[in-house]
């Protein structure tokens, strides 16, 4: 038997033996499948699993915002695009960076040693850490001042997140830093509104913004 015989024949035996195998084992993969799918439709229509079924946020079906929702809608859409918020000046000092240290436990010195910020930090003080300048944006929107609520007609405002959030400059100890809002997104669900909001963080004094975030909002009625 030469070479080519050789592999020729070992060629048939591989592919004899691979249809053998797929032959014995493709019933047992169908047996599999239609048992997890079974399993899976059984788990979904569970009445338990039903009080986790976000229909508001996956359903396709046209949406009927109730009057109060649909007139709050009209309003803000009008406003899309729009800057709908620029808030008062708030000083950031060293006591308001040192308790945010505390609470989180980052007590790295570029934020919690003057002394040492002035020798060796670039810029030679002291600047607050990058998530307490986020963590200032409901004071600094106005968004816990219940004696002026933007949405009054909603029942319930919910902070349901971030899309993204940017540091482009830091916040020395001392300085002064405002928000500014504008409305970006707009989305009516079944049960609520969902608004985004583009916020920045200006610094006094400074044409560089401290902090620019996509808030997530949802208006419930």
């Amino acid at each position: 038997m030469n070479v080519v015989e050789f592999i020729k024949e070992k060629k048939q035996r591989f592919q004899q033996n691979n249809a053998e195998f797929r032959a014995r084992i493709e019933p047992q993969f169908k047996s599999l499948s239609e048992l997890l799918s079974k399993t899976i439709f059984n788990t979904l229509n569970n009445p338990w699993m039903s009080r986790f079924n976000h229909q508001d946020d996956i359903d396709d079906e046209p949406l009927f915002l109730i009057p109060e929702a649909a007139q709050m809608y009209k309003k803000l859409e009008s406003q899309l695009g729009e800057e709908t918020f620029v808030g008062e000046w708030y000083r950031v000092d060293q006591h308001c960076i040192n308790q945010f240290a505390e609470v989180t436990g980052d007590q790295q010195w570029i934020h919690t040693d003057p002394e040492r910020a002035a020798k060796e930090s670039p810029f030679k003080t002291t600047i607050a850490h990058g998530f307490l300048t986020l963590s200032l944006l409901p004071k600094l929107t106005d968004s816990v001042d219940d004696k002026n609520n933007p949405y009054p007609e909603a029942k319930m405002a919910v902070n349901y997140g971030l899309n993204q959030v940017r540091f482009p400059y830091p916040v020395k100890a001392g300085s002064r830093v405002r928000a500014r809002s504008q409305l970006v997104g707009l989305t009516p669900m079944r049960k609520s509104i969902e608004l985004i909001h583009e916020v920045s963080i200006e610094v006094e004094n400074s044409k560089r913004l401290a902090c620019v975030a996509e808030t997530v909002l949802r208006l419930y009625f």
